[in-house]
């Protein structure tokens, strides 16, 4: 992300209203928030939320610049905000799957986490060769985790490693998956594979990243909390 966030600063330093770059740079910002990479996620998210902004004063119809502000307003504590972003997306543009996805995930966070699947299997039949397959797959994972269904979530998160082994929070996911059905082995070794990737993921980081007040889903979450924490994912 470091060297895309260069890329799109070189483009800009060329042409400051370069709608494409600034996207790209909002959606690194948004990317530190959705992955816990930082503990000051606050700060990226208005980050994100500011070039949004400023695309969509020069751009009003892109509707990828509407889908990721949906995003950032469904990670910043705004799901239904954030669900009629991703509608309008959809309506500038039907075939944007990604934004089924990020439906899904707001319905998880306002304590609907049994409809989310539903979202992502539209996002997947729209394209289920996407690059971005993994997330909803993972998205998938982490609401069947919510609902206390680890078979199902363990289903759904391997389906996410397989498409991307590169994407740390779906091994976490996984680790407290295995957790649940017993499988410590395996649970540990998903987490020393998600800590490969990122060392710096703790519970403490994860849980400061619930991105809403919804009863509901905070009480959900302890489910993951108590599965990452059985399966050896430090506690920061």
């Amino acid at each position: 992300m470091a060297q895309a966030r260069g890329y799109y600063e070189r483009a800009l330093a060329l042409d400051p209203s370069n709608i494409e770059a600034l996207v790209g740079t909002a959606f690194v910002d948004f990317s530190y928030v959705l992955n816990f990479l930082a503990d000051d996620r606050a700060a990226h998210a208005a980050a994100a939320e500011a070039t949004l902004t400023k695309v969509l004063s020069l751009a009003p119809n892109h509707a990828l610049a509407q889908n990721i502000l949906g995003a950032v307003y469904i990670y910043t504590n705004r799901a239904a905000e954030g669900i009629t972003k991703c509608e309008h997306s959809l309506a500038l543009d039907r075939n944007l799957a990604r934004a089924h996805s990020m439906i899904g995930m707001a319905k998880f966070v306002t304590g609907r986490a049994e409809e989310t699947e539903s979202h992502v299997l539209e996002a997947l039949r729209l394209s289920p060769r996407d690059m971005h397959a993994y997330l909803w797959m993972a998205t998938a994972g982490f609401a069947k985790l919510l609902l206390g269904r680890a078979e199902e979530a363990a289903v759904w998160v391997l389906r996410s490693i397989d498409a991307n082994r590169n994407y740390p929070n779906a091994h976490f996911f996984l680790a407290a998956a295995q957790a649940h059905l017993g499988r410590m082995s395996e649970a540990q070794a998903a987490v020393q594979a998600g800590l490969a990737l990122n060392p710096t993921f703790t519970i403490r980081r994860f849980r400061a990243g619930a991105v809403s007040d919804n009863p509901t889903y905070l009480t959900q979450r302890e489910r993951i909390y108590d599965g990452m924490r059985r399966a050896g994912v430090p506690e920061g």
